[in-house]
């Protein structure tokens, strides 16, 4: 019967092991569900035949711990976990978080910050030259010189940095695999071509493409925006070169990235032996509390061809979307309903976007994503393939599953590619049977300058499926809300663009209660523009609101009626010339400043030279008007749609 792989010596000399062949050091607590990547690349190399040995949040104050199991056989493994360690640990303002739910009960403080590097550092100190492979979405956002937020600088390649032997980027299950083998054989690392590998070799390939240098990206905003836009157009499995930068006298070679997995590799995959739980020796401090999100949830897809400029899933999981079988999927709703705890409900069938089940179009597979354009964005391809006709088989099959009683969609739906699909059956059967009362969609803001620059299509497809969807709630005789994520200062966005928002939150009648600073993530488009102040693609100049100050007023503008944020919006109104939305009438979006009395007769100017009988409040549901969601945080943003 399968069980947890080894957490201590002592499990390992129970399984009649000596040494491991890897150690799997990662900066979360060990949690054996395929959404977490370090139970799928160690079940991949289990049932490959080799011994992984879980070294889930050592102690990094000192080497000791990560000898816990011994020098392993072929080498260490490292990730800093499902999110980004910078990102859990700071929020866009560079606060510490309070709470890291990929810890047991939730405790911040379980890993460090900038994981791979400090791990890397420590396994070095401990054993010299032992092999040590990084991967996960850390070092894979961070392969080349890229711009650290969190110091206002650019600094060089985690391979550098850390000082690992090979980097994998992307999804893993193909490289680790390939580079286990070459360990086998005995082969330096850095004489490899592993697909979705980085290595610093002694001379890069010559038929690969030259980067700017480490020391040229961080000299200079232009070099660094001509280096990340040559990385963004070569990211791609079909079409795209192998690259390499100079990084002082090393070289750091990129090989091109790997091709997805094939719908049987994914299916293969998800029917591992996972114990679909967090290590029970977290039970006693109440668990891994992120499991709770998706223990009852099924991962449909991978890859996205949104490609909005703030995520980084374009340098993550790549724009080719691959799909599970419904066979797969039916299989593994059967298993959750026999686990405890299981109260009839699949919380989610999605993946980076939901409603995305195969590749934009046929041609993708064969020459790869286009070079020069989007798939959905200024407008749909004319050769998109928009059919929701397989998503929708798959969750009708899953509806008759016995014991499930409802089928939720809570992963984001791409609104646009919904309405490419002439065809309205799935967003008739999304109202009727999939929506908890609230549905996720990320309009992220209505400016068409600030939605140029995230690469999101513009208010009026919005708009238009706002009225769809309401429509289809009448026609159902449902009262359902739609959950609008929203926002604030990115690159792009000045003082008037968040004003043109709340006035369009102001007429709608939407009170959003979750809302989101602009973070600059490695790996994205939106970062680049955000640190060089140039758009990549055109080198033209993009505004960028980087002062806490504005920041802040951006952000108060978003929700412009919370009594604690009109004197900063005030603020924001003055600076920016318009005087005429303080008052009290139907356009104003806060009162004046306190202490101002009413005019005589106890009426208000309402800012504009009419008087009113005071405070507009906003009259019934006015189109798009959302419910505030419950409890929670809103997720990270490389997960919205």
């Amino acid at each position: 019967m399968a069980s947890f792989l080894p957490v201590t010596p002592q499990e390992m000399g129970q399984r009649g092991w000596e040494q491991p062949d890897f150690v799997y050091v990662t900066a979360d607590a060990y949690v054996d569900h395929p959404s977490f990547g370090h139970a799928i690349i160690s079940r991949v190399l289990e049932a490959a035949g080799y011994r992984v040995c879980m070294l889930p949040q050592p102690d990094w104050h000192d080497c000791r711990d990560f000898t816990r199991f011994g020098k392993p056989r072929l080498g260490f493994l490292v990730s800093g976990g499902v999110i980004d360690s910078m990102v859990n640990h700071y929020t866009a303002a560079k606060k510490p978080r309070s709470q890291d739910v990929y810890s047991p009960g939730g405790r911040a403080g379980c890993r460090p910050d900038r994981a791979t590097v400090v791990y890397c550092n420590r396994i070095r100190q401990a054993y010299g030259g032992v092999p040590i492979l990084i991967g996960g979405v850390e070092p894979s956002l961070r392969r080349f010189a890229h711009y650290d937020y969190w110091e206002d600088r650019v600094r060089a390649s985690y391979l550098v940095d850390s000082g690992a032997d090979l980097l994998m980027y992307g999804m893993g299950e193909r490289s680790i695999l390939q580079a286990a083998q070459a360990l086998e054989a005995g082969q330096p690392l850095s004489d490899t071509r592993i697909a979705g590998t980085c290595v610093c070799p002694a001379q890069p390939p010559a038929e690969y493409l030259e980067l700017p240098s480490f020391e040229e990206a961080a000299a200079s905003k232009r070099a660094y925006a001509q280096a990340f836009w040559l990385q963004y157009q070569e990211q791609d499995p079909v079409r795209g070169r192998g690259l390499y930068q100079r990084h002082g006298r090393r070289w750091l070679v990129q090989h091109p990235p790997a091709m997805p997995l094939s719908q049987a590799e994914l299916d293969q995959v998800y029917q591992l032996p996972y114990q679909r739980a967090w290590h029970p020796m977290y039970d006693r401090e109440g668990g891994v509390p992120a499991l709770n999100e998706v223990k009852f949830s099924l991962t449909s897809c991978r890859g996205c061809f949104g490609a909005c400029n703030f995520c980084a899933l374009t340098f993550h999981q790549g724009r080719i979307v691959t799909a599970r079988s419904g066979d797969s999927l039916v299989r593994e709703a059967r298993l959750l309903t026999a686990l405890p705890g299981f109260k009839g409900y699949i919380h989610d069938v999605g993946g980076p976007t939901a409603n995305f089940r195969h590749p934009a179009c046929p041609d993708q597979l064969k020459r790869g994503a286009c070079k020069e354009r989007q798939c959905l964005f200024p407008q749909p391809c004319p050769h998109l393939d928009a059919s929701h006709r397989d998503y929708l088989q798959v969750l009708r099959r899953l509806r008759q599953v016995e014991g499930v009683k409802k089928v939720f969609i809570r992963s984001g739906i791409r609104y646009d590619y919904l309405l490419a699909d002439k065809d309205g059956a799935f967003l008739s059967e999304l109202v009727r049977y999939h929506v908890s009362g609230q549905l996720k969609v990320a309009p992220e803001h209505v400016s068409p300058r600030v939605l140029r620059a995230m690469g999101k299509p513009p208010l009026q497809v919005f708009q238009k499926f706002v009225d769809q969807y309401q429509a289809a709630n009448r026609r159902l005789g449902l009262k359902q809300y739609l959950v609008p994520y929203l926002m604030s200062s990115h690159p792009g966005s000045q003082l008037s663009d968040a004003i043109l928002l709340a006035q369009y939150l102001k007429k709608t009648g939407m009170h959003p209660e979750q809302v989101q600073d602009f973070y600059p993530t490695p790996g994205t488009l939106s970062t680049c523009m955000y640190h060089t102040g140039l758009d990549p693609r055109t080198m033209e100049p993009v505004y960028v609101a980087k002062s806490p100050r504005e920041k802040a007023m951006q952000r108060a503008l978003m929700q412009f009626t919370a009594p604690q944020n009109h004197a900063l919006v005030r603020r924001a109104l003055m600076e920016a010339g318009r005087e005429d939305l303080i008052g009290w009438g139907p356009q104003c979006l806060v009162p004046p400043q306190e202490g101002r009395a009413a005019p005589r007769g106890g009426k208000r100017s309402d800012g504009e030279g009419r008087e009113t009988a005071g405070p507009a409040r906003a009259k019934g549901r006015m189109s798009g008007k959302s419910k505030p969601a419950k409890g929670g945080k809103r997720k990270d943003v490389k997960k919205r749609r």
